[in-house]
């Protein structure tokens, strides 16, 4: 199995990059500097036990790799990029005939639950992956994954129908490049339990950290939303505790000198990255509250907030806990 990485950012780079060095076939595909970067000097994975320097075959556009059967596809983009990124692989023609979206699997290594619906509709085989994996891309070419002994926990099975043999034959290549892979029959309860948390990701990004008292109150004032929304929709989730325990003593915290790992959205106001998922985030909870008739404030402003700072290239901190608080006070939301 070859897998094609389509998304090499943080999540992307860090199980492309381990893959590669355990052995697997790997293709990444990139844009820009960091298409550069990879391409000129390779990846630079920085992981625990030191800097990994690894020559991957890297390209820029679909039309840049010939797909075969045995191909994975695996979908490491931010939610607001996935149609455009299905829309360009789902046609691509694979060699003996066929194109990708009817013959080959496609995982979603994403944050969020709406990729497996979008991508549903145009690949027959998906599988979706609940990604604990902390890391980060600030710099072209460099990746910084700053757990161990595993770099992340990747849960995955079929969408829809559970675990299959496909899903299976992924878990164990992925085992064997240190990244820890349980396959479940339920693999969207443990997405709904990571977007939970993915909550706190903009209150980091907004406020530049989310470690004080005021920032603490908002997260778990959002996550309470958000847990009373799932709750009145009937959709399960894993909980916090059943998280924590997955990756207890697996994908332990172990600093890098002189790196500093923050979460996705963070990043993406920190790079300038022109978007930000909060949409698919926060945005995930507001929709679900307005469809089953639960408030929601925090989340919505939250979710206005990190807009406004996409829009305004805020750098991360450019408001306070104390300027969020007024704004769901006041009800200024999205």
């Amino acid at each position: 199995m070859r897998y094609v990485i389509i998304g090499s950012g943080a999540v992307g780079g860090s199980i492309g990059g381990r893959l590669h060095e355990s052995g697997r076939s790997v293709v990444l595909v990139a844009r820009g500097a960091h298409f550069e970067a990879l391409r000129d000097n390779g990846l630079r994975l920085k992981v625990p036990t030191g800097t990994l320097t690894l020559d991957v075959p890297v390209v820029a556009r679909p039309e840049d790799v010939g797909l075969c059967e045995d191909d994975v596809l695996v979908l490491a983009v931010k939610t607001q990029d996935t149609v455009a990124a299905l829309d360009a692989w789902a046609a691509r023609p694979v060699a003996g005939g066929g194109t990708a979206g009817d013959r080959l699997p496609l995982v979603c290594a994403q944050n969020g639950v709406e990729n497996e619906r979008l991508a549903l509709r145009r690949f027959r085989e998906v599988y979706g992956m609940c990604v604990v994996l902390p890391s980060s891309h600030l710099n072209p070419g460099e990746v910084v994954a700053p757990c161990g002994p595993y770099t992340g926990a990747l849960v995955i099975g079929r969408y829809g129908t559970g675990p299959d043999a496909t899903a299976r034959r992924i878990a164990d290549d992925l085992e064997k490049a240190c990244l820890l892979a349980p396959v479940v029959t339920d693999v969207m309860r443990w997405k709904y339990g990571k977007l939970l948390g993915n909550l706190a990701s903009v209150v980091e990004a907004v406020c530049g950290s989310a470690s004080d008292a005021a920032a603490r109150d908002l997260v778990a004032r959002a996550q309470a939303e958000g847990a009373a929304v799932l709750d009145a929709a009937g959709i399960p989730y894993a909980s916090e505790a059943e998280i924590t325990e997955l990756r207890s003593g697996t994908v332990d915290p172990q600093p890098i000198a002189d790196e500093l790992t923050r979460g996705s959205s963070w990043q993406s106001l920190a790079r300038g990255a022109g978007s930000i998922e909060t949409d698919h985030l926060n945005g995930e909870i507001v929709l679900l509250g307005r469809e089953h008739g639960v408030p929601t404030p925090v989340n919505a402003a939250l979710q206005h907030a990190a807009r406004e700072s996409v829009s305004r290239r805020r750098e991360p901190g450019g408001l306070t806990a104390e300027d969020l608080n007024r704004r769901i006070t006041e009800g200024v939301t999205a």
